[in-house]
């Protein structure tokens, strides 16, 4: 005797479940019809589709759906990656928790993660001649890039590169940059 065929089992529990809750939408679109939908009613019926040992169903893939489902995967490489840029270029964790929504306790994690060391305090402040250094900087990278003031995600990507180049820790970067945008110091 052949054994029940697996894909109507998986089908016919996915069916039941959304029948439970009230899914008839989710029901419907997985081809059933309302005469099939009754018949799910019945546990003889139901006995009956689930232990047939030929395929009644068929799986199609939606290949749009799965290419975006892996490209996702990439969405989230590439955000852990930024992230792990910033921290280990000085970034706050209330940077990181305003431009990818770690909380403080994730942010810690990464950091234990990375192995960087608990910091303790705020970052010195510039001194004038990082201050002057600085600005040149940023306004040619600002020019050159073509940010807006207010595309916060350019400036960020700006910030990082700046940390990298002036060996300055990113969060005292980031507030001169937002207290000179603040103090409208800079014209758009």
């Amino acid at each position: 005797m052949s054994a029940p065929h697996p894909l109507n089992q998986a089908v016919i529990a996915q069916a039941l479940h959304d029948l439970r809750n009230g899914q008839l939408r989710r029901c419907k679109a997985m081809g059933f019809g309302e005469e099939e939908l009754d018949a799910l009613k019945h546990p003889e019926l139901v006995s009956m589709l689930v232990n047939a040992t030929v395929s009644w169903c068929s799986v199609s893939v939606n290949r749009e759906v799965v290419k975006r489902l892996l490209s996702q995967v990439h969405d989230v490489e590439r955000e852990i990656a930024t992230v792990d840029r910033m921290l280990c270029l000085g970034a706050s964790t209330e940077m990181v928790s305003k431009f990818y929504g770690l909380t403080h306790q994730e942010v810690a994690l990464r950091r234990d993660i990375l192995g960087l060391p608990k910091r303790k305090g705020r970052h010195p402040v510039l001194d004038e001649a990082q201050d002057v250094a600085l600005w040149e900087r940023w306004k040619a990278g600002v020019a050159e890039r073509h940010i807006a003031l207010s595309d916060d995600m350019s400036m960020l990507a700006l910030t990082m590169d700046l940390a990298e180049a002036m060996s300055l820790p990113m969060s005292v970067i980031w507030s001169a940059i937002r207290n000179w945008i603040d103090q409208g110091l800079v014209s758009p």
